[in-house]
């Protein structure tokens, strides 16, 4: 009984824990960027159609043309801004992600 009793406590606190590491990183999680209408999103535009649209590939050339240097460019192409910030080696943070949606924004409007 005691056995049954600890096995099932382990087994709770095993639960409460990883419930409680998502609960952590879903709160440090960034607020998405919003997006002016009609512009393309830090959020959930594809690398690949950034570069194909010629105002678009002019905002990442001046914003983050780190970018598109990177010798493994076509391998994160189906990636968005937002989640290639994710990696360190992106040197890609809140700032600069806000930075590039404004001048995305920006782009849109002309």
């Amino acid at each position: 009984m005691k056995k049954i009793f600890l096995t099932r406590l382990a087994a709770a606190s095993t639960v409460l824990a990883l419930a409680g590491a998502a609960l952590a990183q879903t709160a440090t999680d960034p607020a998405p960027i919003p997006s002016a209408a009609g512009a393309a999103s830090v959020e959930n535009t594809p690398i690949s159609d950034l570069i194909a649209d010629p105002a678009d590939h002019a905002v990442l050339e001046k914003d983050f043309p780190k970018l598109l240097a990177y010798p493994g460019l076509d391998d994160i192409k189906g990636m968005t801004l937002r989640a290639i910030s994710a990696y360190p080696e992106a040197e890609l943070d809140e700032t600069r992600l806000k930075a590039i949606q404004a001048d995305l924004d920006a782009a849109a409007k002309k």
